[in-house]
């Protein structure tokens, strides 16, 4: 499997303008507000936010929104959205774990979504979220079931060819998260790199601390 740094900080002006990648984070959202009660107190942390899909469907209903990215590009376009929609509750970090770089902070409700597949010790990512997530707290993950390395059409930087969710759900539960629960939360129709049109599903799972 290739293990090469993928460069998100050149495709990060173009992201927004595949429809597949809106309407993923949309039915993401819409799983997450279907499985938790967000309520306008909570603090969320979203881990690898991108461009701030995900975080900006969410941030109507809560009190604050962190998003966190290893690319400055994508950040770059998430802020200036932010700046654009005048939005005092959202911002944005710039944080690289491999480099050293520590979460920090205490949040109601961690959400990362198509992230993990590209985060080698998944096991070790889990417990630094685990301790960021504040007592009673949840955790919500969206990513690919197994798609045996045909969902992107370049495997740099994909260290996980999708997850069996009951293998995930148990390294959940070694991070010391509780009450798991998974879902199929997207469909996505698109061709294989063979040409063959193909359906890839997408499962959000869902925890508590």
């Amino acid at each position: 499997m290739k293990s090469e740094k993928r460069d998100f900080d050149k495709e990060a002006a173009s992201w927004d303008t595949q429809p597949l990648r809106v309407k993923l984070a949309n039915d993401v959202a819409d799983a997450i507000l279907d499985e938790i009660a967000l309520t306008s107190s909570m603090d969320v942390l979203d881990f690898g936010c991108g461009t701030g899909l995900l975080a900006l469907r969410l941030q109507p209903f809560v009190r604050s929104i962190i998003g966190v990215d290893s690319s400055q590009g994508m950040l770059d376009v998430f802020r200036l959205k932010i700046k654009d929609l005048n939005m005092q509750n959202i911002r944005t970090q710039h944080l690289n774990l491999e480099n050293g770089d520590v979460l920090e902070g205490s949040f109601h409700v961690v959400v990362s979504s198509l992230t993990f597949h590209h985060v080698k010790e998944i096991g070790l990512l889990l417990h630094r979220l685990h301790t960021v997530t504040a007592p009673g707290g949840f955790i919500c993950i969206a990513d690919l079931d197994p798609d045996e390395g045909k969902f992107h059409e370049n495997n740099d930087g994909v260290f996980h060819f999708g997850f069996e969710r009951t293998a995930l759900r148990n390294e959940l539960i070694k991070a010391g998260f509780a009450d798991l629960r998974y879902r199929t939360a997207a469909k996505i129709m698109k061709p294989a790199p063979d040409g063959t049109l193909r359906e890839f599903t997408v499962f959000l799972m869902t925890g508590k601390k």
